[in-house]
């Protein structure tokens, strides 16, 4: 039984392997932290189940949290490596997000917002933290590692 993923396969790039990891980390010039490489060999991107991550500041989402779609994976049209325009470079350029790390969520605004791997403390090779980008790109640390990022992440409330 998968934990993270919701069943499905919109967003879920091909079987990772460690070929497609080297290659990915290569094209995005660092090291992708392991936690995330983990999540990823689970299901090679998609859906999650817990999608809401609470903030104590105010989003463009809501005054108290904001959502992301789905993880993205590695490879295929959906993967942070990709050249398909959804890819992580592609992302921050179309949106000018700020460089400083890799887009590795899709998110319900459909780009008005990102969640990012955040390299500009801890260089290319070191343990990124994670950032989220609203409308006025300044990134806002929200953990400080992708492992504390999803463990923060809650189910989504139900509509009422």
């Amino acid at each position: 039984m998968n934990e993270l993923f919701e069943d499905g396969d919109f967003y879920t790039g091909p079987p990772l392997s460690a070929d497609m990891i080297s290659r990915a980390q290569q094209a995005l010039g660092l090291q992708l932290p392991s936690s995330y490489v983990a999540a990823l060999s689970e299901k090679n991107g998609g859906v999650l189940k817990r999608r809401r991550y609470p903030t104590e500041f105010a989003t463009s989402w809501a005054s108290d949290h904001f959502e992301i779609r789905a993880l993205l994976g590695i490879g295929g049209k959906w993967g942070i490596d990709s050249i398909s325009g959804l890819g992580s470079a592609d992302l921050i350029a179309e949106w000018e997000y700020p460089e400083i790390g890799v887009v590795i969520c899709d998110m319900p605004s459909g780009g008005h917002d990102a969640v990012m791997l955040d390299y500009s403390e801890s260089g290319p090779t070191g343990e990124p933290s994670v950032a989220y980008i609203d409308e006025d790109r300044v990134p806002r640390t929200v953990a400080g590692s992708f492992e504390e990022f999803l463990s923060r992440l809650v189910p989504c409330s139900p509509p009422i």
